[in-house]
């Protein structure tokens, strides 16, 4: 192999493994509002739902969790995949969601820092928050997902 193919070879394998750099997770990002990270709008299953209503809607909308709304479109509750595999363990499916789902989550507004988003989850150890209107409503859910495809 004469000199000048090894600078190509060598080039070729530099230029493969540089680092891409993509959008930097700054002071500044952390400041901006929650809502720039597009966060998907939520599933919702009302009250009256069941185990098996919940996980149809979660495989259907390829989603790590459903967000439980009352008669008004209140948030009540959450149920994610980790439900599923810790509270769902051996119970009939067509049972309703309430025992198994988590109560009055917490919440953000779309509007709140992206930075009060990252300590929410950090500190409760969610992977899924869901983002409210003024009355309660959910709007979206922002997830790890959400920050790592940013």
């Amino acid at each position: 192999m004469t000199d000048e193919r090894i600078e190509e070879e060598l080039a070729i394998v530099a230029e493969r493994t540089a680092p891409r750099r993509g959008p930097v997770v700054d002071h500044d990002t952390l400041e901006q509002p929650i809502e720039r990270l597009s966060p998907r709008a939520p599933i919702c299953v009302g009250e009256d739902a069941t185990l098996e209503d919940a996980v149809a809607a979660m495989r259907e909308a390829r989603s790590g969790c459903v967000l439980v709304t009352g008669a008004a479109g209140d948030l009540l509750g959450i149920f994610t995949e980790r439900d599923l595999l810790l509270r769902v363990e051996g119970a009939d499916l067509s049972r309703p969601i309430g025992p198994y789902m988590t109560p009055n989550p917490e919440t953000l507004e779309p509007s709140d820092p992206i930075a009060f988003a990252l300590n929410l989850m950090s500190v409760g150890g969610f992977r899924h928050v869901p983002l409210v209107d003024d009355r309660g409503r959910p709007v979206s859910v922002m997830s790890v997902k959400d920050v790592v495809n940013y």
